[in-house]
């Protein structure tokens, strides 16, 4: 694993490359601990294939997103993301399940796209010609008890090697 740190508009950023592997709880762990930026900052995405390249903001956390939960049940949090194809190519990908949410304690909650009352959700299929840009939310449905921590994003729905990071506190 390489880690990456880079200054940029918003402070230090972390790019984390992984083999193909989906993050397990120690992995998720350090990376709650890496120190990353926070809300605003740009992160820059390499995609696996030639031309692939894609610039991701969060902008936006709104927690609760929805109605008020009854005392125990799950609730919903939204991130709103900004995706700009920054590359060659066509960018065509689901957002929603590129994106995690990981709490204090290491849990990670894939991104559902699903209705808001924060806004409009980021569609369930996105495709960006170069120089193409889309806003949007992503949801995330965690217990009551769960204090979300930091945000994930990668391309490939979740799966690319570039993953970008944001520390929520």
């Amino acid at each position: 694993m390489r880690h990456g740190s880079h200054t940029g508009h918003g402070g230090p950023r972390r790019v984390v490359r992984t083999a193909r592997l989906l993050l397990v709880p120690a992995l998720a762990a350090l990376l709650l601990g890496a120190g990353t930026g926070g809300s605003g900052e740009t992160v820059s995405l390499d995609g696996d294939r030639p031309g692939e390249r894609l610039d991701v903001t969060l902008t936006r956390v709104v927690d609760p997103a929805g109605p008020a939960p009854a005392p125990g049940a799950d609730r919903l949090v939204a991130v709103e993301l900004r995706l700009e194809n920054t590359g060659t190519a066509p960018y065509a990908d689901s957002p929603a399940p590129a994106a995690h949410l990981l709490d204090t304690t290491g849990r990670r909650f894939t991104g559902l796209s699903a209705a808001t009352d924060a806004g409009p959700a980021l569609p369930g299929t996105l495709s960006l010609a170069p120089g193409g840009s889309a806003t949007g939310y992503v949801v995330f449905r965690l217990p009551a008890e769960a204090r979300p921590a930091a945000v994930q994003f990668a391309l490939d729905a979740g799966l690319g090697d570039d993953v970008a990071h944001w520390s929520l506190s």
